[in-house]
């Protein structure tokens, strides 16, 4: 009998949901067969059965989403599935695990170990993967996203300081709640969020397994408005002058004012009214969403410009597109000039291809060229051209198009989507005049490529004389850490970017 569980879909990937089972209880399965189809934030795929026999329980239906780790389903060596373990006969499919402790009976990565391998986007959803038998740590802010939105926990009182008053302290939510259907068991990260916002766990209705209340059902709540939230805890902090000076407590100085932590502004939440529609935000809308709020918290975002003249990148399109295409099965845009221009510059200015760490700049030797691809208004994905600095432009655009493909048609892997090192987004496409993106982290800058179009623009003629041409024109627009480098480096990097797309020979590169 072996046990079949969330696998980790990419390095920043916690839960996954299960779209369809490909195969139903009772049916054979060979080793390698494809057992499942799941879809995380990152990339949907079909999973193959690491074994072959029968399916004898499916524990988490369609349309559950799940930790990484958590038991989706049992094979046994028999068809009976009467091994040791199986639900009993009419039982819904997980309510023996509800019944043994929910969470806490599914074989889960340790969460030290889970954490230290995320960035800080996936934190929170690393808190998810704790057993329930676990104690619930205090909420803190994560020290490198200023961004989140958890209120800081009040430290423990020093000696001689000042009692935590009773109203300060927030109400403690029970391990279970009663929906009218039996105890529902709490997750920690429920507990918190149920805690946090001062809900009364027997009014929400619970969606997952025997009625158990999941993190969605408590931001649908409270995003909807019908819940309320309850103000962050107030503690008050002894000044300098009132601390104690040995171990004996100390009278507080007189007159000494009492520095009090305040709440900060409560986030305004929308009210749908009838003539409204509500679309819940997806998955990857709300990590797009964490990534690019945590992103401007962390880094110093800063701006700089350049307007490229196109003309001779141009000229080499219209003499090559049709070959091009008829060769490569796809267009010649000016995307691969621009990425293969910022790979040569990245080799000059090799800062820009860098990560933040601890008091220190880590500058990577190679170009992993992530390429952001719009998936049709429904999201961003930004898969990696690897190596990119060993490849000339046919290469690249070869790459960029395959992969733009396979996100648009859900076929990229895991690996396709982790270790990039400089990201370009491309709405050129748009007719953009000048975009300021957000940098993907942990990266420290990224590339904006926006619309061409012809403009009067000045040249100098042979003689020396300058005259008025018409060029197609484009603005490079890239948002850099200020924490990594300063603007005069990111401004000389994108002047060598322009130099080397209007002074290249082309033709030997297609």
């Amino acid at each position: 009998m072996a046990d079949i569980t969330m696998p980790q879909l990419g390095e920043t990937v916690t839960e996954g949901t299960i779209t369809r089972w490909l195969k139903q209880i009772g049916d054979a399965v060979a080793e390698d067969e494809m057992l499942f189809e799941v879809s995380t934030d990152k990339v949907d795929s079909e999973v193959p059965s690491p074994t072959g026999g029968y399916l004898s329980e499916i524990l988490v239906p369609e349309g559950e989403t799940v930790d990484v780790g958590t038991r989706l389903a049992v094979i046994s060596a028999t068809q009976s599935g009467d091994g040791d373990g199986s639900a009993a006969a009419g039982e819904p499919a997980g309510a023996a695990q509800a019944a043994d402790g929910g969470d806490a009976a599914q074989p889960e990565p340790a969460v030290d170990q889970v954490a230290a391998q995320l960035p800080a986007i996936d934190q929170e959803a690393a808190a998810e993967a704790k057993p329930a038998s676990d104690p619930e740590p205090e909420p803190v802010l994560d020290p490198e996203a200023a961004t989140d939105v958890q209120a800081p926990s009040p430290a423990p009182a020093e000696a001689g300081g000042p009692p935590v008053p009773a109203a300060a302290t927030a109400p403690a939510v029970p391990d279970s709640a009663d929906g009218g259907s039996g105890a529902a068991l709490l997750s920690p990260v429920v507990r918190r969020l149920i805690s946090e916002h001062g809900l009364d766990p027997a009014t929400i209705h619970g969606s997952g397994v025997g009625g158990r209340i999941t993190r969605s059902d408590v931001l649908k709540l409270t995003d909807s408005g019908d819940g309320t939230s309850a103000p962050a805890p107030v503690r008050p902090v002894p000044s300098a002058a009132s601390r104690p000076a040995a171990a004996e407590p100390a009278a507080p100085a007189a007159g000494a004012p009492a520095v009090v932590a305040t709440p900060g502004p409560a986030v305004p939440k929308a009210g749908a009214g009838d003539r409204d529609e509500v679309i819940p935000f997806s998955r990857i809308r709300r990590v797009t969403a964490e990534h690019m709020v945590r992103s401007q918290g962390i880094s110093a975002h800063t701006l700089v410009s350049v307007e490229v003249d196109y003309a001779g990148v141009d000229r080499v399109r219209a003499s090559r597109q049709e070959r091009f295409r008829a060769e490569e099965g796809t267009s010649l845009t000016y995307l691969p000039f621009v990425a293969r221009a910022v790979v040569d510059a990245i080799g000059e200015f090799p800062h820009l291809n860098s990560s933040v760490g601890n008091d220190e700049l880590i500058v990577h030797r190679y170009v992993d060229l992530g390429i952001a691809v719009d998936l049709a208004f429904e999201g961003l994905l930004v898969p990696v051209v690897r190596n990119a600095e060993t490849k000339r432009l046919r290469a690249i655009a070869r790459e960029i198009a395959s992969l733009a493909g396979k996100a648009r048609t859900k076929r990229l892997s895991p690996d396709d989507l982790t270790g990039g090192t400089f990201t370009i987004t491309n709405a050129g496409p748009f007719g953009t005049f000048i975009t300021y993106p957000v940098i993907n982290q942990p990266q420290t800058a990224i590339l904006s490529t926006d619309g061409v179009k012809k403009r009067p623009v000045v040249v100098t003629l042979p003689d020396g004389t300058d005259a008025i041409a018409i060029h197609p024109t484009g603005i490079l627009a890239l948002a850099f850490d200020h924490r990594a480098f300063d603007g005069a480096y990111a401004a000389a990097f994108v002047a060598r970017v322009k130099q080397i797309l209007e002074t290249r020979d082309w033709d030997v590169e297609v």
